[in-house]
């Protein structure tokens, strides 16, 4: 099993055009944290996922590599709003995934995750890590 971060006491919420969805995270703030992400984990609750914050807005690859998990990946700016979605990546993967642009967060929940909850691009994300 992936080394699995402490959970943030508080909810990340997704603020869609439905409504608000909210979601529990684990907080990976460091390289080390950053680096091992989600990889190894078999299974995540529904409600579950992981925040990355990196220290600048910048172009971001991620990755799939050791990661068995289907995943969605939402880009993130610097204001909290979701510039582009990765739906449903590859597991084990070595494909790079970009960013598509300068981004500071990177939110990943279960694969499918974003289409079920109606989350899209321009969707504004609300947590305490995010500068508002």
């Amino acid at each position: 099993m992936g080394r699995v971060l402490p959970t943030d006491s508080e909810r990340l919420v997704v603020e869609t055009g439905n409504g608000p969805v909210d979601f529990s995270v684990e907080l990976a703030l460091d390289p080390a944290d950053r680096a091992s992400g989600l990889m190894n984990r078999k299974s995540m609750a529904a409600d579950h996922g992981m925040l990355f914050k990196f220290d600048q807005s910048r172009q971001v690859l991620m990755w799939m590599k050791n990661t068995p998990l289907p995943l969605d990946m939402l880009f993130i700016d610097e204001t909290g709003v979701v510039i582009r979605i990765a739906n449903n990546t590859t597991p084990f993967s070595e494909a790079v995934i970009p960013s598509g642009g300068p981004v500071r967060y990177v939110l990943e929940l279960n694969g499918g995750t974003s289409e079920k909850r109606g989350i899209s691009a321009g969707d504004r994300v609300r947590h305490r890590v995010i500068s508002k």
